[in-house]
C-alpha cells in the first residue's frame, strides 16, 4: 500500500465532494435542454447569476466560470500545509493561460494606447506575475521565469513561438514534479501527461498549418519534444505523432490511415470535400483526456495522482461550460452544443 500524506484523506474527501456536485459524469445531463445563456447562468451559479446584456453576460458568466474552477482547485491545494509540487504546478496553468492573453493585447498593440487588461484568475499566494503593471511586460514578469518574454519580444520573435516556449516551460514543470511521486502515483499522472502532451502536439500541429499557413519545417520547431521520466510507452518521442502528420495532406482523409490518433479525426461527409478540423481534433482530444483521468481519478484514493486527476476533471469541466456558454449565445440550443463538442449528455 502507497504511503499517504497526512492532509491527503481531508484533500481527497473535498475533490470528491465537489465532482459530486459538479458537471461531468452523470451530472452532464443537467446540461439538456438549456435553450438560454440566462438558464445556464442560473444552472451553475444559482445564487449569483446575473441579469445582463447578450454579449455582456457571456464575457462574465466565461469568467466567472474560470474563478469558480480555480476557487476549488485552491480549495484543495489549500488543505495541504505543504501542497505536492504537481498539484501546485497544475494550478499554474492559469498563469500561464493570463500572461498568453495579455501578450495578444501587448504585442500588437505595443505602440498604441494601452488596452483593457484581459481577465486575469487569482491564485492567492501562488501567483507569480505582477498583472497589476500591465501593459508593460518588463515589470510585469520581473523576477519570475517568464522574463525571456521580454528580449524575445523586443527581437521580433513570434508569438506562436513566444507561446511554444510557455507550453514548453509549463509541462517540463510538471514532469520534473513527477520525481516526488511513488512508482504507482507516478504511472497514473505520467500516462495522462503524455497522452495530453501528445495530443496537445498534434492539435498545435493542425492549427499552425490551417489557421497560420506555416511550413512543416515551423511547425516542426514548435513542437514539443519532451523527455519523461520513465520511457514513454510507446517507446517514442511524445512529438513523433505530430511530426509524422506533418507529411499528410490536410485535406485527403485517406492519407491518415493507420495515424496514431486517426480515431479523433473529423469524419467525411458526403456533402463536403474532407479537410482536418482542428477544432473538432481539439475537441476529440479533450474527451479522450477527461475519460483518462475519470477513469484514473478513484485508482489511487488519497493519493497526489488522484488530485492531480481531479485538477484535470475540473479544467474539463470548466471548458465545458465555457464552450456551451458560447454556443448558447450564438442561438444554439443544448442539443446542437452537445453534437458540436461530442459530449454525451
Amino acid at each position: 500500500m502507497l504511503p499517504v500524506h497526512s492532509d491527503a484523506p481531508f484533500a481527497y474527501s473535498k475533490a470528491c465532494g465537489i465532482i459530486s456536485k459538479s458537471f461531468t459524469g452523470k451530472k452532464l445531463s443537467a446540461l439538456s435542454g438549456l435553450h438560454s445563456l440566462n438558464e445556464l447562468d442560473r444552472l451553475v451559479f444559482p445564487d449569483d447569476h446575473r441579469e445582463l446584456p447578450g454579449h455582456e453576460l457571456l464575457l462574465d458568466l466565461e469568467h466567472r466560470l474560470v474563478d469558480r474552477a480555480v476557487r476549488q482547485i485552491l480549495a484543495i491545494i489549500e488543505a495541504y500545509q505543504k501542497p505536492p509540487l504537481l498539484l501546485v504546478r497544475m494550478l499554474k496553468v492559469y498563469e500561464y493561460g493570463d500572461l498568453k492573453a495579455c501578450l495578444h493585447v501587448i504585442i500588437p498593440e505595443k505602440d498604441a494606447p494601452p488596452s483593457k487588461i484581459p481577465h486575469v484568475a487569482d491564485l492567492g499566494s501562488f501567483k507569480t506575475v505582477n498583472f497589476k503593471a500591465f501593459p508593460d511586460i518588463g515589470a510585469m514578469v520581473n523576477g519570475t521565469e517568464f522574463e525571456f518574454i521580454v528580449s524575445d519580444i523586443k527581437a521580433g520573435v513570434d508569438i506562436t513561438e513566444i507561446e511554444a516556449k510557455l507550453d514548453m516551460r509549463y509541462y517540463l514543470g510538471l514532469i520534473e514534479s513527477l520525481a516526488e511521486l511513488s512508482a504507482e502515483d507516478c504511472d497514473i499522472a505520467q500516462k495522462v501527461l503524455e497522452d495530453e502532451i501528445c495530443l496537445r502536439n498534434c492539435v498545435w500541429a493542425f492549427r499552425l498549418r490551417s489557421y497560420y499557413q506555416k511550413t512543416a519545417a515551423q511547425t516542426a520547431k514548435q513542437l514539443l519534444d519532451i523527455k519523461m521520466p520513465k520511457k514513454a510507452r510507446n517507446g517514442t518521442s511524445l512529438a513523433a505523432p505530430a511530426l509524422l502528420s506533418l507529411d499528410f495532406p490536410l485535406d485527403t482523409r485517406s492519407s491518415w490511415q493507420g495515424w496514431r490518433w486517426e480515431k479523433l479525426l473529423n469524419p467525411e461527409e458526403s456533402s463536403a470535400h474532407w479537410s482536418v478540423n482542428p477544432r473538432y481534433f481539439q475537441n476529440a482530444a479533450s474527451q479522450y483526456i477527461y475519460h483518462l483521468t475519470m477513469r484514473s481519478f478513484h485508482k489511487i484514493p488519497m493519493s497526489t495522482s488522484a488530485l492531480f486527476c481531479f485538477i484535470k476533471i475540473k479544467q474539463f469541466e470548466e471548458d465545458l461550460l465555457t464552450s456551451f456558454a458560447e454556443g448558447l449565445a450564438l442561438g444554439m440550443d443544448s442539443a446542437e452544443v452537445f453534437k458540436l463538442l461530442e459530449a454525451t449528455a
